[in-house]
């Protein structure tokens, strides 16, 4: 094995958790509710497209976005699951399924469940999201569902 061979390899893997991050700073982000953890994961061309919850154009319609969804949503909590990433140079793709639980203004404990499928880049030396697109597979109020204690109680 020569050391491009190693590099390149490298270089992949070194990828691959940067890109795992990045989907894992998104749920972590969301769920804080951290602007500037969110606004980090993207460029400024970024797309976000939600399906019947929105599609976000650009930066600044995706930190726009995230203080709508905060303003609509009191508690996200989301899981990323099936994770599954493909690199390719300064360019990868992955897909990774979603269970995420809310608790939504107008209709209460929600579990939603989907597919986000992405597109990322590397430019500068840094990944970032240039599309996420989501994929509504159930969207489920939880009638009767009460939270005993926690944090979020």
């Amino acid at each position: 094995m020569t050391d491009q061979t190693l590099l390149a390899r490298l270089d992949a893997l070194e990828s691959r958790i940067a890109i795992e991050r990045l989907i894992n700073s998104y749920a972590q982000g969301f769920d804080s509710r951290d602007p500037a953890l969110v606004k980090s994961l993207w460029f400024n061309d970024s797309k976000l497209l939600m399906g019947s919850f929105g599609d976000y154009d650009g930066l600044d319609a995706i930190v726009k976005a995230a203080d709508g969804f905060w303003s609509q949503i009191r508690h996200m909590h989301h899981w990323m699951a099936n994770v599954i990433i493909d690199v390719d140079g300064d360019k990868a793709t992955s897909r990774a399924a979603l269970d995420c639980f809310v608790i939504d203004n107008d209709d209460g404990p929600t579990q939603i469940g989907g597919l986000y499928t992405d597109t990322f880049e590397r430019r500068n030396g840094r990944w970032g999201f240039v599309v996420r697109r989501f994929e509504l597979h159930y969207q489920t109020p939880l009638t009767g569902w009460e939270s005993k204690q926690g944090t979020d109680s």
